[in-house]
């Protein structure tokens, strides 16, 4: 019941066409060519060069990124920070409340 079932093919299914009938040429040598002189291969890349310049605007813009990933790190590190304290500072309101109330009885 759950065994797949592969189709059997006896004979091909395609169209069967007869070989076409090659005739053989006759060859004629040519002159002899002297092979050409080689060619130095053209570089894949294009090479980067580096002027001060763009230099200049590489280091610039590391020195960015870097000022703007620090930025939002040291953000995000004082944002928890603050959020611990002010956590901090409830619970310890929330106790006294608790405990001062159980005072009164």
């Amino acid at each position: 019941m759950l065994r797949p079932k592969i189709p059997t093919n006896p004979t091909p299914a395609g169209h069967l066409t007869s070989p076409a009938v090659v005739e053989p040429t006759a060859v004629v040598p040519s002159a002899q060519v002297p092979p050409p002189a080689p060619v130095a291969p053209a570089p894949s890349r294009p090479t980067v060069q580096l002027t001060p310049g763009t230099a200049l605007a590489l280091v610039g813009g590391g020195t960015a990124v870097v000022l703007v990933v620090g930025a939002v790190l040291v953000s995000m590190l004082l944002a928890v920070a603050i959020t611990g304290a002010s956590v901090a500072v409830c619970a310890l309101v929330i106790r006294s409340l608790v405990h001062a109330d159980a005072k009164r009885r």
